[in-house]
């Protein structure tokens, strides 16, 4: 044990500072369960029985895939040296030499405008290797929030070819303009996690995908219930829980903003949660599950942007906001919008992500306190327009108009390219069947899912038996209830 401390290891350089190396593994390790198993236990169970195995499957799928390139090329796409004002120069962050050095953003430094340096280079007391895991779950979460607008109907080649481009073409862009040294970061636009990076533009993508690769059979459409309410509460649990490493790490150390941020985005959350629920109640007559989960969806969404700046009575504020704003857009607006309606968004990912995303942004150009925000943003003398910071609403509204721009523009042509080569949509006699037509697998070794009782297939005795061993016994009822066994 006495080994493992000593000063003159390689393992324990003077730069390491062990607790935010361990905060920063841990908080990467929650961000990573948000999606395995949380976002594919939640769309595995959301989705009508037919589909569960379909989309848990993409949402592995991308998880795996966006690994492999974020090693390869993205993650320095993202936090790289810089190419061009949105983009940074892609390269392998596979050696040795690179991953055991110091982190570090190297375009993060910050100058004034005579040239002297305002704020130093970021550089964690860790390893390259945290950062570099750490914002890789970060590109994965995103990617699999797109998966939910087309769920039950795009082809699975098609999504296993849009994964890679989309990683490459829309998030990248995204992630090095706010994050990794790009423009945005340096004008002062704050998205302090991922309210424009990864809500957003998850958000805008998935309702574009939505519309290019068209809509699900009428009849999922019209009745599309979960196949498992519990199994979906878990899914949505491992969520919100993960989302204080989501936050609570994007100070990249365990100190008083982590602490600040982890705190607002468990209030934000609880509130718009309740503010949903309660609308459902009151314009619906009770309250519902997917409801519930949608309202803490959009609280964890909107705070995520300004979550370790802004104070605890604001997160209040924005979970308010976000429980009651997306709840009319989806509930009322969509009703009465034509071009709405026409876009199959099958988990709502545009309201819950899209809306909540540039809510959240917004208001945390209004709502950011100067004291926070000196602690983590690089452009001094930036806060909220309630504090008197009046340019930070308009420098977020640009923020967000690139966001949705580039994001709509860069997903159409990416699937236009696609569908060159791949049809975007399952065929109509796949959509049918679902998971056994797509994968030969379903998710449940029974039967039930909306089709008629057929003894030679669900017989009491199974699709062995003889014709007159398939005749059930006495007071065996036509379904899966109600057979009495005569000891």
């Amino acid at each position: 044990m006495a080994g493992a401390y000593e000063k003159n290891l390689p393992a324990v350089p003077d730069w390491l500072n062990k607790g935010d190396n361990a905060w920063q593994m841990t908080a990467a390790t929650l961000v990573g369960i948000q999606s395995m198993p949380g976002l594919v236990i939640l769309y595995a169970s959301i989705v009508k029985k037919k589909w569960a195995v379909n989309s848990a499957f993409m949402a592995l799928y991308a998880f795996a895939a966006v690994l492999i390139c974020w090693v390869l090329l993205c993650y320095r796409l993202a936090f790289g040296d810089r190419l061009l004002p949105f983009w940074g120069k892609g390269a392998p962050a596979l050696s040795q030499n690179y991953l055991i050095r110091r982190a570090g953003i190297p375009e993060s430094t910050h100058y004034y405008d005579n040239g002297e340096i305002e704020n130093q280079m970021i550089q964690p007391f860790y390893p390259m290797a945290s950062l570099v895991y750490f914002q890789f779950t970060f590109a994965a979460i995103t990617t699999i929030l797109v998966a939910g607008s087309v769920l039950g109907r795009m082809n699975i080649k098609a999504w296993m070819a849009f994964v890679p481009l989309w990683l490459v073409f829309c998030y990248t862009v995204g992630a090095f303009s706010f994050w990794g040294g790009g423009f945005f970061f340096h004008w002062g636009v704050i998205d302090y996690s991922g309210g424009y990076v990864i809500h957003l533009s998850s958000g805008i993508s998935g309702f574009t995908a939505a519309y290019w690769v068209g809509p699900r059979l009428k009849s999922d459409r019209e009745r599309f219930p979960p196949n498992n309410v519990l199994l979906m509460l878990a899914g949505a649990g491992l969520l919100w829980m993960g989302w204080s490493g989501f936050n609570g790490g994007a100070p990249y150390a365990a100190n008083i903003d982590s602490s600040i941020a982890v705190l607002n985005t468990n209030i934000c959350a609880a509130t718009s949660l309740l503010v949903w629920t309660s609308l459902d109640v009151v314009y619906f007559g009770k309250p519902s599950v997917i409801g519930a989960i949608q309202g803490m969806i959009t609280g964890l969404a909107c705070v995520t942007p300004g979550a370790g700046v802004v104070q605890p009575w604001a997160a209040i504020v924005m979970g308010i906001l976000s429980g009651s704003i997306p709840w009319f857009s989806m509930m009322i607006l969509h009703k009465k919008s034509i071009l709405l309606q026409k876009v199959d968004d099958t988990l709502a990912v545009f309201y819950t992500h899209g809306v909540a995303g540039i809510l959240g942004g917004l208001l945390t150009g209004l709502l950011a306190e100067p004291t926070l925000c000196r602690l983590i943003l690089p452009v001094k003398g930036t806060k909220g327009a309630f504090y008197g910071g009046g340019t930070q609403i308009l420098k977020q509204l640009v923020g967000a108009l690139f966001v949705v721009g580039w994001n709509f523009l860069a997903t159409t042509l990416i699937l236009l390219f696609i569908k060159l080569f791949i049809a975007l949509r399952m065929p109509d006699d796949q959509l049918m069947i679902g998971d056994d037509a797509v994968h030969g697998e379903e998710a449940y070794a029974l039967w039930g899912d909306g089709e008629k009782f057929d003894p030679t297939e669900h017989g009491w005795l199974g699709g062995t038996a003889t014709a007159e061993e398939l005749r059930p016994p006495p007071g065996f009822v036509n379904g899966a209830r109600g057979v009495t066994i005569n000891l």
